[in-house]
């Protein structure tokens, strides 16, 4: 099933299940995290409630996308209980990539960069045969629900970047029940937008670099993620495709399993904060970074794979409302 949340004419909140070009309304429901709590607490599936709401009026789906009317698809009414983060090093990438990675990370391990070892721990063991976990990912945050912004909106690129180019991943959502046990609700396309260039500085940067906004949406799809998915990234520029690439994931195309990112970042207690809600990127080997392009303001960042329904376009535009150095007050 798929799942967007969407403004109405009056500007109330709705949730709708998309079904080819329809978007059709879930009685009742003004968000996915009602109707997940609704869920938790009576011991079924997200798609069973959205089933037991019943269905209303259908809506024409691509011309609320155009309106600028759907929102991401999950989202909690305090941004602060919204913890946005997500690991690195998890994908294989295409043949070729895979090729040129693993004669890279052949050798000394001693000799490799803590990137490549990074990766190569994971590829020996971020899928663990037996019982228990396996390695644990890089792990990055990125920000609370205030980073995270609509389909369709823009990606603000601060005064202070050296870059803003888009990451085309799978974020995993999650929400957290009263007794503190972690739900996944689906996954959704994500563009993780980061600073590539401030990152390739120092490794240390990496951290700076991924305090950005992010994207995700427009559809939650719920159910297991695919083993194998792949779809194509886009750069857009004046109205031409300046750069194309093929996007896959699913653990088919990962050093690590979907359990294996899960454990590692619910393990530590202050992820597991009743009612909180978590936005996981689990990372990618698609970049238009790693090919030359730049990315410039008024550019569209087009992501797409058909199990996901419509694609996620966001426009890189300036940030405003920077803050000013010396700007601390003192008492």
């Amino acid at each position: 099933m798929r799942l967007i949340q969407f403004l109405t004419d009056t500007g109330a909140r709705g949730v709708a299940r998309i079904e080819g070009s329809r978007a059709i309304i879930v009685k009742g429901a003004t968000s996915v995290i009602a109707l997940a709590q609704q869920a938790i607490a009576a011991g079924h599936s997200l798609d069973e409630a959205v089933k037991r709401a019943g269905e209303g009026e259908a809506l024409d789906y691509p011309a609320l996308l155009s309106r600028g009317r759907v929102l991401a698809p999950v989202d909690h009414p305090d941004a602060t209980h919204c913890l946005v983060t997500g690991t690195g090093l998890t994908h294989l990438g295409s043949a070729d990539a895979r090729d040129k990675m693993h004669k890279k990370i052949a050798g000394d391990v001693e000799s490799l960069s803590d990137s490549m070892k990074m990766f190569r721990m994971g590829l020996e063991g971020g899928k663990p045969q037996g019982a228990g976990p396996g390695v644990q990912p890089e792990w990055f945050y990125k920000g609370d629900g205030s980073c995270v912004v609509a389909p369709g909106a823009d990606l603000p690129l601060p005064d202070f970047a050296l870059d803003g180019g888009e990451e085309p991943e799978i974020a995993g959502l999650y929400l957290v029940d009263s007794q503190g046990k972690p739900w996944r609700l689906g996954f959704a396309l994500g563009n993780e937008y980061s600073d590539h260039v401030m990152e390739r500085q120092n490794y240390l940067y990496l951290a700076h670099s991924k305090l950005r906004a992010c994207a995700i949406g427009p559809e939650l799809r719920t159910g297991p993620l695919p083993d194998k998915v792949e779809g194509e990234s886009r750069v857009v520029r004046k109205g031409e495709v300046i750069w194309r690439k093929p996007f896959l994931s699913g653990e088919g195309n990962m050093s690590h399993t979907i359990a294996n990112l899960e454990y590692h970042h619910f393990k530590y207690g202050q992820f597991r904060r009743p009612g909180d809600l978590h936005v996981h990127f689990f990372g990618t080997a698609t970049l238009s970074f790693s090919d030359g392009i730049r990315a410039e303001s008024g550019d569209v960042f087009e992501i797409e794979i058909a199990e996901f329904g419509a694609p996620l376009r966001n426009r890189l535009a300036p940030a405003t409302g920077s803050f000013a150095y010396g700007g601390v007050g003192a008492l």
